[in-house]
């Protein structure tokens, strides 16, 4: 009787090695698989925003009346916002160039007068902190330009600037001459600090 028991074992044995073999096979496929690579780049790009205001007038520079006629009036800060700036990769800075406004006499003034009205460029929201680049040209208008460039932005950025006119002087408080006068304030957006 043993030995049947043992002889019906062995005889299962291979019956399911048998069906187990007949599993494993596979059908046919009929879909073939294959792969493309897709590559693409994207540019460093800074863009600086639309400025809220395209021209800052100051209208009448000196006081009209009083112990000061004829000297430089006490002028209002003046803002303009550069709204929607951005970079798109870390490492940009801002920097600024301001040229002192400037008489259309041409000619030196005489002794007591000036051409040249001197203000601060404060640009802000950028970086950890602003820059500001102040003018100091002398009387008769000569060395005008005056630049600054702020800290690093450390990642990319979408943000407004904001750009502030103050501290109008004229040199040793002279008297201003007649004329039309005009600067101008440059903003730079860049991978490396702007300074000149």
């Amino acid at each position: 009787m043993k030995s049947g028991l043992i002889m019906s074992t062995l005889i299962l044995l291979p019956l399911l090695g048998i069906a187990g073999g007949a599993n494993a096979q596979e059908a046919p496929s009929t879909t073939a698989t294959g792969q493309v690579a897709v590559s693409g780049s994207v540019s460093r790009l800074c863009i600086l925003g639309e400025p809220s205001r395209a021209v800052v007038d100051l209208g009448q520079m000196v006081q009209t009346s009083g112990a000061l006629v004829g000297r430089i009036a006490a002028l209002a800060n003046q803002s303009v916002t550069l709204p929607g700036s951005f970079c798109n990769f870390a490492g940009s800075a801002i920097g600024v160039e301001a040229s002192a406004l400037l008489g259309d006499a041409g000619n030196t003034p005489p002794s007591g007068f000036s051409r040249a009205v001197n203000y601060t460029a404060t640009a802000s929201g950028w970086g950890a902190s602003g820059t500001a680049a102040t003018t100091n040209a002398a009387a008769d208008g000569s060395a005008p330009e005056a630049s600054a460039s702020g800290s690093i932005q450390p990642e990319p950025k979408l943000g407004d600037i904001d750009v502030t006119l103050s501290t109008f002087t004229a040199p040793q408080n002279a008297l201003l001459v007649a004329g039309n006068y005009s600067g101008r304030v440059t903003i730079t957006l860049g991978p490396v600090p702007v300074s000149e």
